[in-house]
């Protein structure tokens, strides 16, 4: 019996941290060459870890050269661990206890915001919050009014009103807005499901994606996209996109000849989300889901700290200076209003209707009715705005730099206007 080094803890778990791709496959590795100094693939550990050590080490991570020696292995020996045949692949058995094992050939998603969350968020956040102090700010100069005087005024809470108002109105509208657009974004998911043409039980089949495991014989040609991470067992004329893993624009050979390159460079693998340009191509199975080389960098990738946008942070400095002459002219006011003898509660009501007077009501619904505006004309031209802050951001934004190809643009060259000698096309 082939020692079996495919034994490997199912997706990522809450308390488990992936590190590099490939490693130790079994407690055999010594009886063959070319299996020593492997690492495990997914090492568990069970200590709770602060945030920033968690970022600390992803970021380390990131910078290890990529570990895969797939691509190394006499492709005899890689079968044989995987207890898979190039010519019947996997049986049914064997493909349902390696998917229970590792479960589904799919990325797990990036943590989410709690949709309470998001709507708290539009209901108290930045300059809200200000109005929502203003608001209480006006109840209390009303309950003082009608403490003191018998024929209180109800402007302070007239006015207390309609600042909840404003602020209940565009924190829904903003939300509401934010939530159609990510719902959007979500239905793309499931518009065109993959499917990959794979050999199980000695015979071909079409299967969803997801249901890949490792050891599946998959077959693909120009035009399909790599399904996982495959080792080549046949090619003709193969030829794959990595530009959206690599930058490299150029179309990359694929043969099954042993490489000992590193494993981006290897000729002898093709990467899972990368598409298959031209030519025709047998692989087996080698990594699926999170344990791809795409799914390693998604992970990493989005524990990154995106930050504030510039509009937030210009909101937030706007508040600190509001907020501060605001409280700077209350007061003296409150402190003069005392001097010159008025009641203590006459001098309040003074210093919190000066506070009050400072709060730039209309400002917040200004703001968010441009925002909105700015979406709902991006959205006629095919671009959808997942958060009302990106347009401001991408309004602001002088110079974008990306260094691969297929990112901002189609990877395609078109000849739009020729011109030969006097005449034009």
């Amino acid at each position: 019996m082939a020692d079996d080094f495919s034994q490997r803890p199912p997706g990522r778990q809450a308390d488990e941290a992936i590190v590099p791709l490939t490693g130790e496959r079994g407690n055999n590795d010594k009886k063959k060459g070319g299996w020593k100094d492997k690492k495990n693939t997914i090492k568990k550990s069970f200590k709770v870890k602060s945030n920033d050590e968690k970022k600390t080490e992803d970021l380390a991570e990131l910078k290890k050269e990529m570990k895969m020696d797939e691509h190394r292995i006499p492709l005899e020996e890689l079968c044989a661990a995987y207890e898979t045949d190039i010519e019947r692949g996997l049986t049914s058995a064997q493909a349902e206890k390696v998917l229970a094992r590792d479960g589904l050939n799919a990325l797990s998603p990036p943590r989410t915001t709690p949709e309470w969350v998001k709507f708290c968020k539009n209901l108290f956040g930045g300059f809200a919050l200000l109005l929502w102090v203003g608001a209480l700010l006006c109840y209390v100069a009303h309950t003082v009014d009608a403490m003191t005087l018998e024929h209180p005024s109800k402007d302070n809470l007239y006015l207390g009103i309609v600042l909840m108002t404003v602020v209940i109105i565009t924190g829904c509208f903003q939300y509401f807005q934010e939530r159609k657009s990510s719902q959007i974004m979500e239905s793309f998911k499931n518009l065109v499901p993959t499917f990959a043409l794979i050999i199980r039980d000695g015979e071909k089949r079409q299967i969803p994606s997801a249901n890949l495991v490792v050891g599946d014989i998959v077959e693909v040609k120009g035009g399909d996209r790599i399904p996982a991470d495959i080792r080549i067992i046949r090619a003709h004329g193969f030829k794959v996109d990595n530009s959206s893993l690599t930058g490299e624009s150029e179309p990359q050979t694929r043969t099954n000849e042993q490489s000992e390159d590193e494993p981006l460079e290897a000729r002898n693998l093709a990467f899972f989300s990368t598409n298959a340009v031209e030519g025709t191509a047998t692989g087996v199975v080698v990594n699926t889901g999170d344990r791809t080389v795409m799914g390693r960098i998604a992970h990493l990738a989005s524990d990154l700290d995106s930050g504030k946008t510039p509009i937030a942070r210009e909101i937030e400095h706007f508040i600190h200076i509001i907020t501060a002459v605001a409280v700077f002219l209350g007061v003296t006011f409150f402190i003069i209003a005392f001097i010159l003898g008025y009641h203590w509660l006459t001098a309040v009501v003074f210093l919190i209707g000066i506070i009050v007077a400072n709060v730039p009501e209309g400002l917040i619904a200004t703001v968010t009715v441009c925002l909105t505006l700015t979406a709902k004309r991006m959205a006629q031209r095919n671009c959808l705005v997942k958060n009302l802050e990106a347009v401001e951001t991408l309004g602001s934004t002088s110079t974008i730099c990306s260094d691969k190809t297929g990112t901002l643009t189609q990877n395609r060259q078109n000849d739009c206007r020729p011109h030969l000698a006097e005449f034009k096309y």
